[in-house]
């Protein structure tokens, strides 16, 4: 039941997103700015001799893990969470076979920023969606290299949102490492989500804290 519950939308408690359309649609509506990035769980290794025995091996952590994407906005509230697909498949692949360049294509006003992971799919969408810039060659000059790395570091300070969305997952054991069947991870992985996004949408802005503060100092005085 958690699971299927979706996602609650920012400022509007009464409407859930369940599905990537639902995101897309919600973010061309509302004109936002999407960021997306993968996370790794560890899963059970399958005894050997089992058909499919590597399909879940990860060529980044080199274990048995299961990919999840994370969706959030420019202020890091989760609006999605899941794509799970073994942990050998890229990034980018599992996005894709999610349907995510069908939903840039026929939604072509959503933007989204991205990690190096999914350079194809920035390429493929050049307007909609920003990666971040491949290094410079070796024999390029200073202003080129101190214009790479400013570059790389305000595409890193505007993902960081979904870096800290990510780390909260993970503080539920789980979803660090998962012990169960792997075919249960997905429903288990979307509870948690849910329960994070039902949380989230509970805490006060940053605007309502400072809000809250002029109240009790005006008060006080």
């Amino acid at each position: 039941m958690l699971a299927a519950r979706g996602f609650v939308v920012p400022d509007r408690p009464g409407l859930r997103l369940r599905t990537l359309e639902d995101v897309f649609a919600y973010a061309e509506a509302e004109n936002i700015e999407l960021r997306l990035d993968g996370a790794e769980t560890q899963v059970r290794c399958p005894q050997a001799g089992r058909a499919r025995r590597r399909t879940h091996v990860s060529g980044k952590r080199k274990q048995n893990t299961i990919k999840t994407t994370t969706f959030v906005d420019g202020q890091g509230r989760l609006l999605y969470s899941g794509v799970e697909r073994p942990g050998r498949m890229h990034d980018q692949t599992a996005v894709r076979t999610e349907g995510i360049a069908e939903q840039f294509q026929t939604r072509p006003g959503v933007k989204a920023k991205v990690d190096s992971g999914y350079q194809g799919l920035a390429k493929e969408f050049p307007g909609q969606i920003t990666a971040p810039p491949k290094k410079p060659k070796e024999d390029v000059g200073d202003g080129d290299k101190y214009a790479w790395r400013e570059a790389r570091r305000r595409q890193s300070s505007a993902r960081i949102c979904v870096e800290h969305t990510n780390a909260e997952l993970r503080q539920w054991a789980p979803l660090r490492r998962f012990t169960g069947r792997r075919e249960t991870f997905p429903e288990t992985q979307q509870a948690i989500a849910t329960l994070i996004s039902d949380r989230a949408a509970k805490r006060p802005t940053r605007r309502e804290h400072s809000t809250e503060f002029v109240l009790a100092r005006d008060t006080t005085c």
